[in-house]
């Protein structure tokens, strides 16, 4: 395993370049921490050892993605996200406490935030729905992390039609949350909803639309057509 993490750790510094790394910064406000290494780059090393991570038991695979976290490296966290996410189908109920622990201990901004809740959070809350009652409590949380985390692990969900209620009172929770990255979080949320359920999301942003902040608003009517979107925006 450490003969892995220590391979990857050297394709990436053999593929980084200054530019990269320069321009990584412009896309957050909080300072982070990269090798400079395109994302399609990192993509491509990480699916290269598919084979090694998948021939490895699921307490190996967490233990590499720990250290990969631990670097605080953004490239080697996004490989930390995509080597548990492939791992999906071995998940079982124990395991929502490691990935909570790496949102709460690990998670500095938005991109490893949504990296890692788009696929492996929402995947395994698509498995075990019990455990929409613990993102609700993370809606709660002092970390603006968590509480963006507890929207955007429902994306995909949300996109197939899926846990419609649950968006809608974590929805509640995050309403008027005055931080701008949960604000988009879950406005982002309501807005994969309402590609398969429009008109409730309209009803919910007309019923909620004086207390939401503006930037939620904006985000959850994006889709949807220009009358409802006049309608929506009208103050």
């Amino acid at each position: 395993m450490l003969q892995l993490i220590k391979l990857i750790q050297k394709e990436l510094k053999q593929n980084c370049d200054s530019h990269t790394k320069i321009t990584g910064q412009h896309f957050f406000m909080e300072k982070v921490k990269v090798h400079g290494v395109k994302v399609a780059l990192v993509t491509k090393i990480a699916k290269a050892h598919d084979k090694e991570v998948l021939a490895l038991d699921k307490k190996e695979v967490f233990v590499v993605c720990e250290e990969l976290w631990q670097s605080g490296y953004m490239e080697e966290s996004f490989i930390a996200c995509h080597f548990s996410s492939i791992i999906r189908n071995s998940y079982e109920p124990v395991d929502f406490k490691v990935f909570e622990k790496w949102v709460n201990s690990y998670v500095s901004n938005w991109a490893t935030c949504d990296t890692l809740c788009n696929h492996t959070v929402g995947a395994f809350v698509e498995m075990y729905p019990m455990y929409l009652q613990n993102l609700k409590k993370w809606g709660k949380s002092k970390n603006r992390w968590m509480r963006r985390a507890s929207a955007v692990s429902l994306i995909i969900p949300a996109r197939q039609g899926k846990f419609l209620n649950d968006i809608f009172e974590i929805a509640d929770i995050l309403l008027m949350d005055s931080d701008d990255l949960v604000q988009k979080g879950y406005g982002w949320m309501l807005k994969a909803a309402s590609e398969s359920h429009q008109q409730e999301v309209f009803d919910y942003v007309m019923k909620n639309k004086f207390k939401m902040p503006r930037t939620a608003l904006r985000y959850a009517i994006e889709k949807m057509p220009k009358n409802f979107k006049i309608t929506a925006m009208e103050k």
